[in-house]
């Protein structure tokens, strides 16, 4: 006899005993979304049929407002500073070749090419002479879409990768609301990246790390849809009771599988298309399938598996791995189209003639392969001084952020000052956001190891894919703004450390408020940093004096 029912309920109640209700395991595979609040539509006057439609369509509403507001901000003045800033010079340049040649030509030597790409009328100094180049072509590809729609021109080349800096908003919104259930912690993400000075300043530059970080979110986001929907596949094969409740079945647990995953595959191509960028996307590889093994050990075990791992090994290992590294190679492959057709891109033709125990590999593939050891043994080796490397134990805190381009002058622009006048872009994660994501990591390390909340594990595993190899370089030449792959997954974490502060959505008002009333007040400080140093990040003329106001350390400088 169960102890809730019958004369044993009735001696239990009157010790104080209370039965916990019955949670159906469906629910605890795949939690349902709450459904939406109406009291924001009941504020604004409408009725209660209206309202709820208002709260349903908040869910793409509110990201698409956060997305705008990111838009708008990425695309003013996108043109400016009006040259090749940093490493715009090779990534540009090398875009407008692809577009061109199928492949990277070669230029002369900045100081000649630079002055004649900006020059009116233009002159377009590229030779086909095929160039080593450090770096895979997606990037570039990417960059060179703005070419190809707006020209050779700082705007052309920034459109693309501010066109996906501010799609990356809308993503993570989105990602973000699938993550915790909640449209305004979402939002809230979504709100925080775009604000963020260093995710700011990468949407206005053609460089490839933004573009990394794009597909691995993007990717990120399609795992978390693939976990779902296999976990919807999982709960829906176990037996119901009489009481309509679906309960554990250890057989169906791990016997079942979990259908064919078209979202896991779209994973492993666009991971595929990362390191198609920079190869620091094969680490979300590696990290990411992990993760996902993990999850499905959690939704066996939770279906009722007495040997979860076991059962991943037999149902799922070997189909995860299957569905996500050809396919990654697939992809990663194919953006090197325009290399394997040509005839002049470098070492396109080194295996040919070629003998050795490798010869029944098509020439072509061990050309490449060549090629891509040269690069690998390039970048392992680059340790050049650089005035703004740094190492990356200072970049959570900021330490040493990268000046893209720095002027000054007594009178610019308009700008007439004793002291003179200073432009500036300055590759700086927007401070308080970023100290606050420092605490905010400790909790989710909290979180993960004391609760089992698989929500911080999955934070945390995309931050340390994103950062921790890099500690393994410590004699190469690196900098900070490497760090814009993960700073999604920290907007994440202060949006997750925010709603722990508001509280669930149960609690009374007296815990409510004071949270709510500290969680506002570190996004408003967060907001009002990213327009303290607006003008850093956008190069407008400021005095001086106001521009060294900003530097808040010397190692800013």
């Amino acid at each position: 006899m169960k102890p809730e029912s019958g004369a044993w309920a009735g001696r239990l109640r009157r010790f104080g005993f209370v039965a916990l209700p019955r949670t159906d395991t469906r629910d605890l595979l795949v939690p349902p979304f709450p459904e939406p609040g109406t009291r924001f539509g009941e504020a604004l006057g409408l009725g209660p049929v209206a309202a709820h439609r208002l709260a349903r369509a908040l869910g793409w509403l509110g990201p698409l407002l956060v997305a705008a507001l990111a838009g708008a901000i990425r695309f003013w003045h996108l043109g400016s500073p009006r040259g090749l800033v940093f490493d715009e010079t090779y990534y540009a340049k090398d875009a407008w070749s692809l577009l061109r040649l199928g492949y990277e030509g070669t230029w002369p030597d900045r100081k000649v090419a630079d002055p004649q790409v900006l020059a009116d009328p233009q002159v377009v100094p590229l030779s086909d002479a095929g160039a080593f180049v450090a770096h895979p072509p997606l990037g570039k590809w990417v960059i060179s879409l703005g070419e190809w729609m707006f020209g050779l021109n700082p705007f052309g080349w920034r459109f693309m990768v501010a066109l996906l800096g501010t799609l990356s908003v809308l993503m993570l919104c989105r990602t973000g609301r699938r993550l915790f259930r909640s449209t305004a912690l979402g939002c809230l993400a979504g709100l925080l990246m775009a604000l963020d000075g260093l995710h700011f300043v990468m949407s206005r530059m053609a460089l490839l790390d933004l573009v990394v970080m794009f597909f691995v979110l993007a990717a990120f986001g399609a795992l978390l849809i693939d976990r779902d929907r296999a976990r919807a596949r999982l709960a829906a094969s176990l037996p119901v009771g009489e009481d309509g409740f679906a309960g554990p079945d250890a057989h169906t647990a791990e016997q079942a599988g979990m259908g064919v995953r078209p979202w896991r595959i779209a994973a492993g191509l666009l991971l595929g298309l990362a390191a198609a960028c920079k190869w620091n996307g094969l680490y979300f590889l590696v990290f990411f399938m992990v993760m996902t093994l993990l999850w499905d050990v959690g939704a066996r075990r939770v279906a009722g598996a007495h040997r979860p791992y076991l059962a991943v090994l037999h149902k799922d290992a070997g189909w995860s791995v299957l569905s996500v590294v050809p396919v990654a190679v697939a992809g990663y492959l194919a953006t090197w189209t325009g290399w394997f057709l040509s005839d002049g891109g470098y070492g396109r033709h080194w295996a040919e003639g070629r003998g050795g125990p490798w010869s029944w590999i098509p020439a072509s593939l061990r050309s490449l392969w060549h090629y891509e050891s040269r690069v690998y043994d390039f970048n392992v080796g680059l340790s050049s001084w650089h005035r703004y490397e740094s190492n990356p134990w200072s970049w959570l805190v900021q330490g040493r952020p990268v000046a893209y381009s720095y002027e000054t002058d007594f009178v610019q622009d308009g700008c007439r000052t004793a002291s003179g006048c200073s432009q500036a872009v300055l590759a700086l994660g927007t401070p308080l956001l970023w100290w606050s994501a420092c605490l905010a990591l400790l909790y989710l390390l909290f979180r993960w190891a004391m609760r089992r909340d698989w929500r911080a594990g999955a934070v945390l595993c995309a931050v340390a894919a994103g950062y921790l190899p890099w500690f393994q370089y410590q004699d190469r030449t690196v900098f900070a703004f490497y760090a814009v792959v993960f700073v999604p997954y920290l907007c994440l974490a202060v949006a997750m450390a925010a709603g722990a502060l508001v509280g669930p959505p149960g609690a009374g008002t007296r815990r409510r408020t004071p949270g709510t009333v500290a969680a506002g007040a570190v996004v408003l400080l967060i907001i009002w940093n990213f327009v303290y140093f607006f003008p850093v990040y956008t190069g407008a003329t400021i005095p001086y004096s106001e521009w060294h106001a900003r530097m808040w350390f010397d190692t800013w400088v």
